[in-house]
């Protein structure tokens, strides 16, 4: 398994890791990742092994200090690329030696590029899985290299010609279970009431939060209640303005998400591949705010592509502090809208995603 940087590449590689240990308990999985990326302290965490690559991405700098310096900055960001590169690729080979895979699966990431290169440049089985609704940049490139790609998303053949492309969806947590009874109990919330569930990510998103800050007075006047994961970066800010109420639960990151989702009626949620793909499952209704801080925008394109099934709403960002609350409300006083969502967004889930690119991978030895 190669890849990670994010936690939209290293929970995928993790889950489907799980899987083949579930068909087959004897079998040994190796995960390559970045130095200094998360997926060095996550991965271990579950209990497999990882070695890490001094492999980083292309630092941009603006257009406009390189049209002023003539692209001084981003030679100077960017001096110690080819050395990383150079040094990655000639560690995977040994790496490829020592171990000898029978098959290697790049999730995506900076350590996914070299690793996959030099593999299919060996001989090795390879695959990739790719999560968004555009592939990403490593992805592309490695695409005309590898045996099969998985995708999630409709209509990604064709940027992956001469492929076999499997849409088979986004491996997620292996089960999702919903227990309103234990929710509500577990954040001290009314069944009575309609629930409003706020997830920006573990680290939080800004514009969400100042919608919910600047708003707040509309969940305070209303019949609803809030759970608010503010994040990390944004918590002790939020929480210092002491907003906590009956109907207003705030913490900084839900550890039990399986309870959250199960006692909310509208989720309001970044764009991530993985988190869509989850929610589908949950298949509760479902407000995107597209993150505009990721590369490709492709979190724009994962929101419009749910959008076009008519499985969720979509706030831009930079609308959100205004239009976001006053959304939310709208939706959870129209019972036919709320139900439409929720049976639309049910019919894109995938649930045995790991399973079926598991059952694919065998195919392939």
């Amino acid at each position: 398994m190669c890849g990670g940087g994010t936690g939209g590449h290293i929970f995928p590689m993790l889950s489907i890791a799980d899987e083949i240990k579930k068909q087959n308990n004897k079998s040994e999985i190796l995960f390559v990742g970045s130095k200094d990326r998360m997926e060095m302290k996550i991965v271990p965490k579950y209990n497999y092994p990882i070695k890490g690559l001094w492999i980083s991405g292309i630092k941009r700098s603006s257009f406009l200090l390189n049209v002023i310096f003539i692209g001084v900055p981003f030679i100077l960001k960017n001096i110690s690329l080819p050395f990383k590169i150079l040094h990655s690729l000639i560690k995977s080979l040994f790496i490829l030696i020592q171990y000898r895979p029978d098959i290697v699966v790049g999730f995506g990431g900076y350590s996914s590029g070299p690793f996959l290169l030099v593999a299919s440049l060996l001989g090795y089985k390879t695959a990739i899985q790719e999560q968004n609704s555009f592939p990403g940049y490593t992805n592309r490139i490695l695409s005309k290299k590898v045996n099969v790609i998985f995708v999630a998303f409709e209509n990604l053949e064709k940027y992956f010609k001469n492929n076999q492309v499997f849409n088979l969806g986004n491996p997620i947590r292996s089960s999702i279970q919903l227990n309103n009874k234990s929710g509500y109990n577990h954040f001290g919330l009314e069944r009575n009431k309609k629930t409003i569930l706020v997830v920006g990510g573990s680290l939080g998103a800004k514009s969400i939060n100042e919608s919910i800050l600047t708003n707040l007075s509309l969940i305070r006047e209303s019949s609803f209640q809030l759970i608010w994961q503010t994040g990390s970066t944004y918590y002790n800010v939020i929480q210092s303005k002491k907003l906590e109420s009956t109907n207003i639960k705030i913490l900084p990151f839900i550890d039990r998400m399986d309870l959250a989702y199960s006692v909310a009626d509208v989720i309001i949620s970044r764009a991530g591949a993985i988190a869509i793909s989850e929610l589908c499952v949950v298949g509760k209704p479902l407000i995107l705010v597209p993150s505009p801080n990721v590369v490709d925008d492709h979190q724009t394109k994962n929101a419009q592509d749910v959008l076009t099934k008519n499985a969720c709403l979509v706030v831009n960002d930079y609308k959100a502090k205004d239009i976001l609350l006053k959304e939310v409300i709208n939706l959870l006083n129209d019972n036919n809208k709320l139900m439409l969502i929720s049976s639309n967004l049910k019919e894109l889930a995938k649930p045995n995603a790991s399973k079926n690119i598991v059952n694919e991978l065998y195919n392939l030895l």
